[in-house]
């Protein structure tokens, strides 16, 4: 697995997924290795988790030269040891698919979100984003898209079927709030935003129309941005005195208790795919309210609340705020919606399609095959 941060999972998505399908696939007798990122800081990291091997290596700490810095030495490791399939993550890695088939290794990319919408890329950024897509529909042996809706967007831009993996969400039951006193916090006496300091997550507009409400209850923000300060101030900018901005959480307790017993929970993200913290959130069933794009829409459906600006945020903090009945509800039904997002049958998905690879049977162009999972079935696409 090839192409991000690596395990433990401490940032994002790719890295959740990895640790989730990753030491399932161990579990189940396969040789799993994560090639993470080693930043020079702390103690020497172990070689294995959870019964992955893991292998650092070092990237340059710049963030238009990280990711692929770092990629191009993991390849390098991988042409050396030739494992029997690989999967990288992230289309921005493309450049370097070649390579990794040259070596015999058939390979499979998670496409990830629609990159190329992300204010963080000037133009070029944003360009090269565009081309590493269609890279990455050429030399790919099989696509990953972990929402319908990039499903969507490469079939019809690129004429090209993608494997269907969402990402699991974990179940919540009888979470605790003992650790909520640490901050001073009662259980549904607050408003949680979860994200990472980024224009297309929206923080900015959930602070704005927060403040333009009448809430009172605190809206607390839990997130960090290693490369936007200059957003960071803008969010800060816009905050009172009812806005409390925790930085990042990295005690999982913590953070489930904080979900769980959150008042409603507000999700900006836009342009990555199925969000792990959306998918958090309504797990632990907590009312949710997201800003209004088809992904999600596609996770929360009518268990959600939807906001497109500043005004509808402050709409729907008062709203909560209200009295009226119906977060409960919402909270029931979003996890029960959860449970149609499971890491076992995600796993499943890795599963066959690296049993593809090997096989070298994966996938004929513009086919689709179905694949049968117990009593549920699921179309999985093939490129």
């Amino acid at each position: 697995m090839v192409g991000t941060r690596g395990v433990p999972a401490r940032y994002g998505g790719f890295e959740t997924a990895i640790e989730e399908i990753g030491q399932r696939l161990c579990a189940r007798g396969h040789q799993v290795t994560v090639y993470c990122r080693d930043t020079g800081a702390g103690p020497r990291p172990d070689s294995t988790y959870l019964g992955m091997d893991l292998v650092f290596l070092p990237a340059m700490h710049k963030r238009s030269l990280e990711t692929l810095s770092h990629t191009g030495l993991s390849v390098m490791h991988l042409m050396a040891h030739r494992p029997d399939a690989a999967i990288v993550f992230n289309a921005a890695n493309a450049p370097y698919l070649p390579l990794i088939r040259a070596a015999g290794v058939p390979v499979a990319t998670h496409v990830d979100g629609l990159e190329w919408k992300r204010a963080k890329w000037g133009g070029s950024g944003k360009r090269y984003y565009r081309r590493a897509e269609a890279m990455a529909v050429r030399w790919s042996d099989a696509l990953i898209a972990d929402a319908v809706g990039i499903q969507t967007y490469y079939r019809e831009r690129f004429d090209a079927d993608t494997y269907y993996l969402p990402y699991g969400a974990p179940i919540l039951a009888g979470t605790k709030s003992d650790k909520l006193a640490g901050l001073g916090l009662q259980p549904r006496g607050y408003h949680l935003v979860v994200a990472r300091f980024e224009p297309e997550n929206h923080v900015h507009m959930v602070v704005d129309g927060y403040v333009r409400s009448k809430a009172k209850e605190p809206l607390i923000v839990v997130g960090s941005a290693p490369y936007s300060d200059a957003y960071t101030r803008q969010v800060h900018s816009l905050a009172d005195d009812r806005v409390r901005f925790v930085g990042g959480v990295w005690d999982q307790d913590l953070l489930d208790q904080l979900y769980a017993n959150s008042l409603v929970y507000w999700h900006g993200h836009s342009v990555g795919g199925t969000n792990p913290s959306l998918l958090r959130a309504i797990g632990s069933g907590a009312a949710t309210n997201a800003f209004d794009v088809d992904f999600n829409r596609e996770v929360l459906s009518t268990a959600g609340r939807y906001f497109a600006d500043p005004a509808g945020v402050a709409a729907l903090a008062e709203e909560a705020e209200s009295g009226l009945p119906g977060l409960r509800e919402r909270g029931v039904l979003g996890q029960r919606l959860a449970r149609r997002f499971d890491w076992d049958l995600v796993t499943d998905g890795y599963e066959g399609l690296c049993a593809d690879l090997v096989a070298a049977t994966a996938p004929a162009p513009r086919r689709a095959r179905r694949v049968q999972r117990g009593t549920q079935q699921t179309t999985v696409g093939a490129e």
